[in-house]
């Protein structure tokens, strides 16, 4: 009886890591296409930020969620799930300033977005600081940072800022964290020396630029879902063979065609440390260009992470540009962030 008992033990005790292992489901929630594998290795410590715990600048949320808990209450902040990698977002109450009548600057627009994102499991929000001047020289003349200056402080401060969003955003990603700012002014239309379409600072250029000047980086690809050529994009890095750029609309196409489009792009693209992406919005079925259904932005996210992973490893962000319809644009947010992550 006592050698019965002592076996009986022995099997409990080698039984019970077994029975304790959970293996992760593969794939993304929402994602078009279903297997998709999750990056390996453990995730690198993000950049440095004090986190204050269920706020909406925190980095680190206060409580890992359990299977079968019960859904967060608004403002509160929950890790993802194991088939799910969070989402820095990068996010200041500034943008929430109408700093002009521009459609980009109108009120509920801002707010759009975070009512689909605020609450949710693996959106873990994080304040920004405002760009250095000597970042916006890095692809604008101090011509061009003097015209802005003259549109008032409180239209060239939120333009550092949101450029200072993109260069956070980026930093976020270095560390191997994936990230978008959700920012405003958007910049894909700014040039070295000049700006137009609600665009001032390039955020996504100032942001990539400093990597490539501080050695962090080798070379990049942006990726930009615009309805619009992010031509100040193109006029910054034309000349700079480390910069890769390629707008998805411009491809020309219905929606299943520019899909396809980029899949191919993006399967031929090898050779790049970061991804980029200008995240407009106003392609969309129920914004100005008609296009895409917010199904399609969890697709291109999709395509779009796996990309990273193949040739950066894992390594890219987002940055929000255009996108005016405040009904649908938090939704296609939402939607592409559920792919990308």
């Amino acid at each position: 009886m006592k050698g019965l008992l002592w076996s009986v033990a022995l099997l409990l005790v080698l039984g019970l890591p077994a029975a304790c292992r959970a293996t992760p489901t593969q794939g993304v929630p929402n994602s078009p296409t279903p297997n998709v594998s999750l990056t390996p290795g453990a995730t690198p410590p993000t950049p440095n930020v004090t986190p204050t715990a269920g706020q909406p600048n925190s980095l680190t949320p206060s409580a890992t969620p359990t299977p079968g808990a019960t859904p967060p209450t608004p403002g509160e902040t929950r890790l993802p799930t194991p088939q799910q990698k969070g989402v820095i977002i990068i996010y200041h109450p500034a943008y929430l300033t109408v700093y002009s009548e521009e459609a980009a600057a109108r009120p509920g627009r801002i707010e759009a977005i975070l009512k689909e994102l605020q609450g949710v499991p693996g959106f873990i929000f994080t304040k920004p600081e405002p760009a250095k001047v000597e970042d916006i020289r890095r692809v604008h003349t101090q011509q061009l940072i003097d015209r802005v200056k003259m549109n008032g402080d409180e239209l060239y401060n939120i333009a550092l800022l949101s450029a200072g969003g993109a260069v956070l955003a980026s930093e976020v990603a270095m560390a191997g964290e994936v990230s978008m700012g959700i920012i405003r002014p958007p910049g894909h239309h700014a040039s070295p020396d000049s700006y137009w379409g609600f665009c001032y600072f390039n955020n996504i250029a100032v942001a990539v630029a400093k990597l490539l000047d501080e050695k962090k980086i080798q070379s990049a690809l942006i990726v930009d879902f615009d309805l619009h050529f992010g031509d100040g994009t193109v006029n910054i890095f034309k000349d700079d063979p480390r910069v890769t750029y390629f707008n998805v609309v411009a491809q020309e196409g219905d929606r299943t065609l520019l899909l396809q489009k980029l899949e191919a792009f993006l399967s031929q693209t090898k050779g790049y440390d970061i991804l980029a992406v200008s995240a407009g919005f106003d392609a969309g079925k129920e914004d100005w260009g008609k296009i895409f259904e917010i199904q399609d932005y969890t697709t291109m996210g999709t395509l779009l992470k796996r990309a990273a992973e193949r040739n950066s490893g894992g390594k890219r962000f987002a940055v929000l540009e255009g996108g005016y319809n405040h009904n649908v644009l938090g939704k296609n947010v939402k939607a592409f962030l559920d792919g990308f992550r």
